[in-house]
C-alpha cells in the first residue's frame, strides 16, 4: 500500500516524467511500440484491400469460394465425426444413457 502511494506520488511528478522520457530505454521502448503499430496499421490496409479486390472480382466469385468452403467443411466434419470411435455399449452416461 505504502509502495503504491509512493509510485503514484513520483509518477505525478512532472520533473521525474520529463526524465524518464528523455531516457534511452523509455524512448526505445517508445520506437518500438510506434513500429509496431504501425505494422498492424499496414498489414490491416492490405488486408482489407485484398478482400475488397476479392470481393470485386468476377461476379460470384466470392460466393463460390464461400459455398465451396461450406461444402467442404461439411464434408470433412461429417467424415470425422464417421471415423471417431464409438464407446462401449452400456458405458454411455447422461439423458440418453441406457439404465
Amino acid at each position: 500500500m505504502v509502495l503504491r502511494r509512493l509510485l503514484a506520488a513520483l509518477l505525478h511528478s512532472p520533473q521525474l516524467v520529463e526524465r524518464l522520457s528523455e531516457s534511452r530505454p523509455i524512448r526505445r521502448a517508445a520506437q518500438l511500440t510506434a513500429f509496431a503499430l504501425l505494422q498492424a496499421q499496414l498489414r490491416g490496409q492490405d488486408a482489407a484491400r485484398r478482400i475488397r479486390a476479392l470481393a470485386a472480382g468476377p461476379a460470384g466469385s466470392l460466393g463460390r469460394r464461400a459455398a465451396r468452403f461450406k461444402d467442404t467443411f461439411t464434408q470433412e466434419l461429417r467424415r470425422g465425426l464417421r471415423e471417431r470411435p464409438r464407446p462401449p455399449p452400456g458405458s454411455q452416461k447422461g439423458p440418453g444413457a441406457n439404465p
